[in-house]
């Protein structure tokens, strides 16, 4: 059986949490836009984490391991929107974002794809 990729897991598990509790406002964006942008910015990101230049850390967010053309802004795109969707979920499921992030990266590390580095919640890097 073929596993979905791990940003598609987590497209279906925001969209169903925004589903069963309703419409989720994310500080006056829309969280089909927030889903477009990750989509888009989705080939970039798996580029850089398959060159070992960003890695996922313990806190469902992407980091930069070494220098790389765009990986800065990349990144930062990438861990507001998720940070933004992280809030949401938490605002919907009376948690945190911090606790959201930290589950999230559980499921990220659970997906993600040989070669791509990890942060344990110890804080240590290691390659999947």
């Amino acid at each position: 059986m073929k596993l979905l990729p791990f940003s598609r897991v987590f497209f279906i598990i925001a969209a169903a949490l925004a589903f069963i509790v309703g419409p989720v406002a994310v500080q006056a964006q829309d969280m089909g836009a927030l889903k477009q942008r990750m989509t888009q910015r989705l080939p970039s990101l798996d580029a850089l984490k398959a060159s070992g230049a960003v890695g996922e850390n313990n806190r469902g967010l992407v980091e930069v391991r070494a220098a790389k053309d765009d990986a800065a802004k990349v990144v930062a795109e990438e861990n507001a929107d998720r940070q933004a969707v992280y809030a949401a979920i938490a605002k919907q499921t009376g948690s945190t974002a911090a606790a959201v992030g930290q589950a999230r990266a559980k499921q990220i590390a659970t997906a993600s794809k040989p070669g791509v580095w990890l942060q344990n919640e110890k804080g240590e890097w290691y390659r999947k």
